[in-house]
């Protein structure tokens, strides 16, 4: 199913991969507002469609893609623009900064409350819409419905987080988002590999999408991996190579992507499979 701002792709099995980050595309409309630097969406969660792809289809998940990047509208922020994160430096709903703290607008250009309003009605109601309807369908046909939230970052990014943060973050809201069963399994496959180091709810708990998707009493989990930038692309004291897929990485670290969705899947055998 196409979309003027998604895709997304069925899949024949309750789970669904949303990577809500991955869209670059920044509306010619809105070019002038923006400083040169963020024409380049940055701060985009790169490569995680042709990462997962391959193990969406081997598994049968289904996909939601967005075209259009995260500074335009966040999707994954909450629509009255609350913070996700209490106590440290978030970024908004229509975000006004660089992860590395400067400002994305040119001045007096920022978004004011009638631009917003657009762009939730634009852009962040329709993936909803998507998102919400999907996993209603999921719960239709196998009974219940998984979503798992796709994410990456720079592994250190001194505005947002203190310090290194570990490879691998699992987001389940403290486990509110998805079945104990579900978090248990997650963590028994990364406790099994040595290549990535982990964390399970650290800085990264689980933004919007995980907090107000993930119903376990009512047969719909969320889980939440933020992937260090590490994992799959280079990255060194300097900052980047490039944005460009590595190999080796792949290599490495799509079997472990396919071993977590995996156990997700089989923590939560479908009626088809029983």
């Amino acid at each position: 199913m196409k979309h003027d701002v998604f895709e997304l792709r069925r899949g024949r099995t309750p789970l669904l991969i949303s990577m809500p980050h991955v869209g670059r595309e920044i509306s010619a409309d809105q070019h002038h507002r923006y400083v040169e630097r963020a024409l380049g969406s940055e701060d985009t969660d790169w490569h995680l469609e042709p990462l997962y792809a391959p193990i969406a289809e081997q598994l049968g998940a289904g996909m939601l893609v967005p075209r259009f990047s995260r500074y335009l509208i966040d999707l994954n922020r909450p629509p009255e623009d609350t913070p996700m994160y209490p106590g440290a430096s978030n970024t908004e709903l229509c975000p006004t900064r660089f992860f590395t703290g400067e400002s994305l607008y040119k001045d007096g250009l920022a978004p004011d409350a009638a631009e917003k309003q657009r762009r939730i009605e634009q852009y962040w109601a329709p993936y909803h819409q998507a998102l919400q309807g999907e996993l209603q369908r999921l719960r239709q046909e196998h009974g219940f419905a998984l979503l798992f939230e796709a994410h990456s970052i720079r592994s250190e990014l001194p505005w947002l987080f203190e310090g290194q943060l570990p490879d691998l973050n699992i987001g389940t809201v403290e486990g509110k988002s998805c079945k104990q069963v579900t978090r248990q399994a997650i963590e028994i496959v990364l406790q099994a590999q040595d290549d990535f180091s982990w964390v399970v709810d650290g800085r990264f708990k689980g933004g919007y999408i995980t907090r107000q998707y993930g119903r376990p009493e009512l047969g719909q989990q969320a889980v939440q991996l933020e992937m260090c930038y590490r994992c799959y692309m280079v990255e060194n004291d300097m900052g980047f190579t490039g944005y460009e897929l590595d190999a080796a990485c792949v290599e490495r670290v799509r079997p472990v992507l396919t071993m977590l969705l995996q156990a997700y899947l089989m923590a939560n055998p479908s009626r088809s499979a029983a």
